[in-house]
């Protein structure tokens, strides 16, 4: 493998036409260049340079290889203009995947926000639930995989992941707005125990969160229909197909047809997280800073939302 810095030595040499002159220019010494060029010499195994009376003069053999140093060195320099460029985010990319609950709140309003800052790094965002985000994310597919939890069924903890909280979000029970319970201000799950229940798809968190919740106020649901969109399960609710919990992230998009309760005892809370590896880019972390305002925007409209209904 040749070292550039040499190719660097040689290319000067011969633009400056002298040991002398390439030393001033990368201020070294002409003896340090001297051997510089002799180490080339040897590792190419031919002769690079030759002095005459004109100067310094190329051999064919060093004329060859100072064509492929421009190139090489050009590369280089381009890739190194690349890095900062990245570092102070006038390039580069983030890749994004986030549930689509998410990606309609919280993601909308950090993508909005992160463009109008840093408008010449790229961003590719597209939908994923945490069960594939996180393998992504795992395999360098991914920067950045918005994904969900719940204090009772927490993810297991990952060295090379970093999770960071963007937002705790209540759960309420969703009934048809005709249905008799929906006048209440809060709604007793054990008074749910006869109806027919949506959840998300099994197995998954969404599910078995629904399963959880019921039983913790003494019944086994009977689960109807399944479904990770929110807003299938919303249909399925104004059409009398049945009831489920969503979360504070479904609430913009409710339907008018369908009313929210608080249920006593009180839902399982959900908790939202944008996760990275735990190196990553200054695009990244702009992006994360982005996500967090994001985050606390949403949870402050919630609280005022909610307590204006109530």
């Amino acid at each position: 493998m040749l070292d550039v810095k040499r190719l660097r030595i040689l290319r000067e040499v011969v633009t400056q036409g002298s040991f002398s002159g390439a030393a001033d220019v990368l201020y070294l010494s002409q003896s340090a260049v001297s051997q510089q060029i002799a180490t080339l010499e040897r590792e190419v195994g031919m002769k690079l340079v030759e002095r005459t009376r004109d100067g310094t003069k190329p051999t064919d053999a060093g004329s060859v290889l100072v064509a492929h140093a421009d190139a090489a060195i050009c590369r280089l320099d381009e890739a190194e203009r690349e890095l900062k460029a990245i570092a102070g985010l006038e390039g580069g990319e983030v890749r994004i995947a986030s549930f689509p609950s998410a990606s309609a709140t919280l993601l909308t309003l950090a993508v909005s926000e992160f463009t109008k800052k840093h408008p010449k790094v790229k961003l590719n965002v597209a939908d994923a639930e945490p069960e594939s985000s996180l393998p992504r994310l795992r395999a360098g597919e991914l920067d950045v995989a918005i994904t969900f939890d719940y204090p009772t069924l927490p993810e297991p903890e990952e060295r090379d992941l970093e999770h960071t909280l963007l937002l705790t979000e209540a759960m309420h029970v969703a009934l048809p707005i005709d249905h008799p319970l929906a006048g209440r201000a809060r709604v007793k799950m054990s008074d749910l125990s006869d109806e027919d229940w949506l959840s998300g798809g099994c197995p998954s968190s969404c599910g078995l969160i629904v399963s959880q919740a019921c039983r913790d106020a003494g019944f086994e649901p009977r689960i109807g229909f399944e479904s990770d969109d929110y807003h299938v399960l919303q249909g399925f609710i104004a059409a009398g197909l049945g009831v489920t919990l969503l979360p504070d992230l479904a609430l913009p998009t409710l339907r008018k047809d369908i009313v929210v309760r608080p249920t006593d005892p009180a839902a399982p809370m959900r908790r939202v997280y944008a996760v990275t590896r735990r190196t990553r880019s200054a695009a990244t972390e702009a992006m994360l800073e982005c996500l967090q305002a994001s985050g606390e925007h949403f949870d402050a409209a919630t609280t005022a939302k909610l307590e204006a209904v109530a």
